[in-house]
């Protein structure tokens, strides 16, 4: 085999950036040097999974790089991990940054030196670039994801982009911060939750008080308002039954002003009780005519075509049947619901795979939503080749958190000092690199 020339030599960089500043600029010219470059772009999925939600789309941003003098070519990276690309393109050398060597990115770097070492590529780095203006850059990225605007917008986007996103419960600003900055890597692919899902029991909970829309709206906008200073993900709003229709016209006016993504509102009248319930307490549905209307009310009054409001069906739960359900679900699609959420509280989740199968034989793009706390053994790659577009947990950072707390409370009493119940804590310190200084 005849010795590739230093000229014929191919470089590989990875990049995920939708603004390039100087520092981009300047070690693609270092690597120009070594070789042909390719740009590994990555895709807005896996942007959005590992990093902030892209300003930019792919296309755009594969222009940009197509146009930087010393780029011979750009190609789309599916993952964070270089893994596949490495292996189709066997590049000669790769470039990057040194910044990669500790932190999150550091089981990356390892892969890369690994399949590099399969084949004798080599790993080049250079020093990162550290510049304030480059920071300021991404602050005001991060900032403008956080504009109502561009928030409100992001579920329907992720929706599209993955086909199913998942939410975790937040009802406080620290919660908020749990669920925007928590992220595992794993099999070449880094994952976040995708939204905030900020639910009625849990925000009386933390109030100590009862899941039965005691705490008014106006405290619930606050919270909403607490976990929106500090954070950039979408959020999905529990409106329990949504109140009276006159009422909710002016909820969806004002959630869709703050930038929320969506509401979901359950088909039910009188003092709300928990769904998990059943029928063990009394609950009362809400007539197909008389809920319809409420949903068309709300779109009616709503601005922009980005806002959802989402119908939660309660058929399964009250026992009332799968007919019923799918009844209801194809109304209220036709008054206007953006997407269908549909509840159960069997740890069986036969009865939901029967629902979504049903529904997607006649409606193949209604979003459908599932808030597994029953049927938590299912997989989201499970929900997804169901059909299912949103997964919720929605009290899981609430249900985690109060066993620890008692703990830690009968530790401190029974030891009459603190020091076991330092097993149960978390230092300040590492909670403190959760809160944004710039707040």
């Amino acid at each position: 085999m005849t010795q590739s020339t230093e000229k014929e030599k191919t470089v590989y960089m990875g990049f995920s950036t939708d603004i390039i500043h100087s520092g981009h600029i300047s070690i693609i010219q270092k690597a120009t040097q070594l070789g042909k470059v390719i740009v590994g772009l990555l895709s807005d999925e896996a942007v959005a999974s590992y990093k902030r939600y892209p300003l930019l789309p792919y296309t755009e941003r594969k222009t940009l790089f197509e146009n930087i003098r010393g780029v011979d070519r750009v190609v789309e990276q599916t993952e964070l991990s270089y893994r596949k690309n490495l292996e189709m393109l066997k590049p000669d050398y790769v470039v990057h940054g040194d910044d990669w060597r500790e932190g999150f990115q550091k089981p990356v770097r390892d892969e890369v030196i690994q399949v590099l070492g399969s084949y004798g590529g080599q790993l080049v780095e250079y020093p990162y670039t550290q510049d304030d203006k480059f920071a300021d850059m991404e602050k005001r990225a991060r900032a403008e994801l956080s504009l109502p605007d561009v928030r409100r917008a992001r579920l329907k986007k992720s929706i599209a982009m993955k086909g199913l996103v998942s939410a975790i419960e937040a009802h406080s600003g620290i919660t908020g911060l749990i669920a925007e900055k928590t992220t595992v890597y794993q099999d070449g692919k880094a994952l976040q939750f995708d939204a905030m899902w900020v639910s009625s029991l849990c925000d009386s909970t933390a109030k100590g008080k009862p899941d039965i829309e005691l705490v008014d709206m106006t405290s619930r906008f606050r919270t909403i308002d607490d976990i929106m200073e500090v954070t950039t993900k979408p959020i999905i709003f529990d409106g329990d039954t949504g109140g009276l229709t006159e009422h909710f016209v002016y909820t969806v006016k004002t959630l869709e002003r703050m930038g929320v993504s969506a509401v979901i509102i359950e088909d039910k009248t009188g003092l709300k009780k928990n769904s998990l319930f059943g029928t063990e307490v009394k609950q009362t549905q809400d007539s197909i005519e008389n809920f319809c209307a409420k949903i068309a009310a709300g779109k009616k009054a709503q601005k922009t075509k980005d806002f959802m409001i989402v119908a939660r069906i309660e058929s399964l739960i009250l026992e009332k049947g799968m007919e019923d359900a799918l009844t209801r679900a194809k109304a209220f699609v036709g008054a206007g619901a953006d997407g269908i959420m549909i509840h159960s509280r069997k740890k069986d989740p036969e009865e939901i795979f029967e629902f979504v199968h049903r529904f997607r034989e006649n409606d193949k793009t209604t979003p459908i939503v599932v808030v597994p706390t029953s049927f938590n053994s299912v997989t989201e790659e499970e929900f997804k080749e169901k059909g299912v577009n949103i997964v919720i947990y929605a009290n899981h950072l609430t249900r985690s958190a109060f066993p620890a707390m008692k703990k830690t409370a009968e530790t401190i009493l029974e030891k009459h000092r603190a020091q076991e119940a330092d097993a149960f804590c978390m230092p300040i310190r590492e909670i403190l690199t959760l809160i944004p200084e710039d707040i």
